[in-house]
């Protein structure tokens, strides 16, 4: 089956992305949505907020939410109606299947199985690896990638302080392995924490000559970079919507198929089954679908489903040169400017001058993260995020943390402002400031960041803050 769009959804579906700049590192940022979103400062006034937490969720894209409201009136059940909107979104839905494996450079037999986030997918993959599976995941990991596989075994690796002690490390850990039985390596594309590239490749060659299969978080490289599952002969590949300018709610999981097919269902429920018959003594036998069906019972997210793959579209409509170009020239201006503050220590797990993408987290001397993150909001309008990212090993060992000290967002010091005394350096620090920015940011977004952090540590906070639920919040008396 397969029905025709209507005109508006089509029209919505293959509208243009607006043409770059000759130079790339001057393009004009995507449109996004709360691009021209305004909030109130503590020190009066308004001012167009900087959304600079893309590292957690990035803005939709204006042309996926134009998509999806062209799309919205023709919505109906998936795979379950005869009727024409049930036909069109089931149209939709498996057209942003093969839109997607485009987008990845999936193989032939390749299998896209949409689910709710990163999280979702990994956990997905935990729950289908063959019996008595060997994983092997880096202390850096965030928890999505970190923490899924409690019924496999698992060996934790140490972080690495260079690409190659990275392989080097993953090498020395499948050499010891027991020989002959099912492995399976997970390894981050771009770290959230650092925006470092991970040498995936390399990676990759070292898992497969030990007979281990891969699988890469690409939640902040997919955002960022061009993404080949062939090039860098990963096995499977998961990322998150929210990540890549699409809403919340979606994620993907691609890759081969067999292990997929062969393990039970991670949803039992309609959708995932082909066949239900009872048996004369009473019970039910199921047959399960081979397909990607098979992981996704219940009615599926047509919407996020379909924001994805608008989001795909359109980052490759826009052109990952002229993306990564642009972006780089924002890391310039960020990384240049906390530079020049001797206070400012910015977080980084193989060196300056390591590839990265447009993720940056740093602590200052003498300030409480979550003090710092508030100031920032509160008096220049500037969103980043502060605490260990949902990362905790990789924070605290960059940090050089305890590990048993609590390290929730602004829990550290007694008192805003406290934060780390001079003569004790960062070493104290249990938490950090994040500063992450994407294809939509604009260098004014910025070029205010670095303006703020350098008039924060000089002139310190305008305004009076109290630890409030474990965070810093203006005190409004």
């Amino acid at each position: 089956m397969s029905a025709r769009p209507h005109a508006a959804v089509a029209t919505a579906a293959t509208s243009a992305v607006a043409e770059p700049a000759a130079d790339p590192c001057c393009a004009a940022p995507l449109p996004v949505l709360g691009r021209d979103v305004t909030v109130p400062l503590v020190i009066g006034g308004e001012v167009t907020y900087a959304a600079l937490d893309y590292a957690a969720s990035a803005p939709a894209l204006q042309r996926v939410w134009d998509d999806v409201a062209a799309y919205a009136p023709y919505y109906g059940s998936v795979h379950r109606g005869a009727g024409y909107l049930s036909q069109l979104s089931t149209d939709l839905f498996e057209n942003s299947r093969v839109t997607v494996a485009e987008f990845l450079d999936c193989r032939e037999d390749d299998q896209v199985v949409f689910t709710r986030s990163t999280t979702d997918s990994l956990n997905l993959l935990a729950a289908v690896l063959p019996a008595d599976c060997q994983v092997f995941v880096f202390e850096t990991e965030h928890h999505a990638s970190l923490l899924p596989w409690k019924d496999a075994r698992v060996t934790y690796l140490n972080a690495p302080r260079t690409p190659q002690q990275a392989v080097d490390t993953l090498e020395r850990a499948l050499a010891g392995r027991e020989p002959n039985g099912p492995a399976l390596v997970c390894v981050t594309g771009a770290s959230n924490v650092t925006g470092e590239l991970w040498p995936v490749r390399e990676l990759a060659a070292a898992a497969h000559a030990h007979g281990a299969r891969i699988v890469l978080d690409a939640a902040q490289l997919a955002p960022h970079h061009l993404v080949s599952v062939r090039e860098l002969d990963v096995d499977w590949v998961a990322f998150s919507g929210h990540k890549l300018y699409a809403p919340f709610g979606s994620g993907v999981l691609a890759g081969r198929a067999d292990w997929l097919q062969d393990a039970d269902p991670y949803l039992a429920g309609g959708g995932a089954s082909r066949k239900v018959a009872r048996r004369t003594d009473g019970g039910v036998d199921v047959e399960w679908h081979t397909t990607a069906a098979r992981h996704e019972a219940g009615s599926p997210n047509v919407i996020g489903v379909y924001s994805i793959a608008s989001a795909c579209k359109a980052l490759t409509e826009a052109g990952f040169d002229t993306l990564v170009a642009r972006e780089q020239h924002l890391i310039d201006t960020v990384r240049a400017g906390l530079a020049e503050v001797p206070e400012v220590k910015v977080l980084s797990l193989f060196g300056d001058d390591a590839p990265r993408v447009g993720v940056i987290s740093f602590v200052v001397e003498g300030w409480n993260s979550s003090h710092f993150a508030a100031a920032l909001s509160a008096e220049y309008g500037i969103g980043v995020r502060d605490g260990l990212f949902c990362a905790h090993p990789l924070v605290r060992t960059l940090l050089g943390s305890d590990p048993q000290q609590i390290g929730e967002c602004g829990a550290p010091e007694a008192e805003p402002g406290v934060g780390v005394p001079p003569a004790e350096g960062w070493g104290r620090s249990l938490n950090a400031i994040r500063v992450s920015f994407g294809a939509g940011t604009p260098d004014e977004h910025v070029e205010r960041f670095v303006r703020a952090v350098k008039e924060l540590v000089r002139d310190g906070a305008q305004w009076n803050y109290r630890t409030e639920d474990g965070r810093c919040v203006p005190d409004r008396g």
